[in-house]
């Protein structure tokens, strides 16, 4: 029992070891801190490495981190050189107008969606929209915001007759919906008009 409980003591211990350097980042560095952008971030993060963290007598061994590492370093393995790709998935609902919501800005999605709420995967350079786990939309990142992605697959115009074989589909505010009349009309019309100039 004394060995279980010393095992489950010294794992909290690692536990806390390790989760302790990503809590110091977050608040010393992610705090109230704005970037545009990945490269911005990674700009940002090399300067409060160089100049804050890794320059900073460390409260529990005393020792300038930096100074610490530099021994450290001959004895680390390197890791293949792969792109990290950070991804945020988040879940968005589509608007009437056949947009989702991102980071301040709006995004298009094809008119042939069903679902109301759909996954958004926010990539680094990217917005990739997923539907029943099917990827049917991708933009590139909008910089600034309340602007508008709109691309022009997602946009269908609905025929005169305001029918879709199989489709009970009720349009978009973006398809233009025009009326078709008989000639007869506009003849009619046209009649209409120029007996009123004349008795004019």
């Amino acid at each position: 029992m004394r060995d279980g409980l010393y095992n489950q003591q010294l794992t909290t211990y690692d536990k806390g070891k390790v989760e302790r350097p990503f809590r110091y980042i977050r608040q010393d560095f992610f705090l109230d801190r704005v970037f545009r952008n990945l490269e911005d971030l990674n700009r940002q993060f090399t300067r409060w490495r160089c100049d804050i963290a890794n320059a900073r007598v460390h409260a529990t061994t005393n020792r300038v981190v930096e100074e610490a590492f530099d021994e450290e370093r001959a004895h680390l393995v390197r890791l293949p050189v792969l792109a990290y790709d950070a991804v945020l998935t988040v879940e968005r609902r589509v608007s009437h107008e056949g947009m989702v919501s991102i980071g301040g800005n709006r995004y298009s999605v094809p008119d042939t969606v069903r679902s109301r709420v759909l996954e958004v995967q926010h990539h680094a350079q990217e917005v990739r929209i997923f539907e029943q786990g099917e990827l049917i939309a991708r933009h590139a990142i909008l910089e600034g915001r309340n602007e508008r992605r709109v691309d022009p697959r997602h946009r269908r115009l609905v025929p005169c007759s305001g029918r879709e074989s199989g489709s009970s589909r009720v349009p978009s505010p973006m398809e233009v919906l025009v009326s078709q009349r008989p000639l007869t009309f506009y003849d009619a019309v046209a009649r209409r008009l120029s007996g009123a100039e004349e008795n004019q």
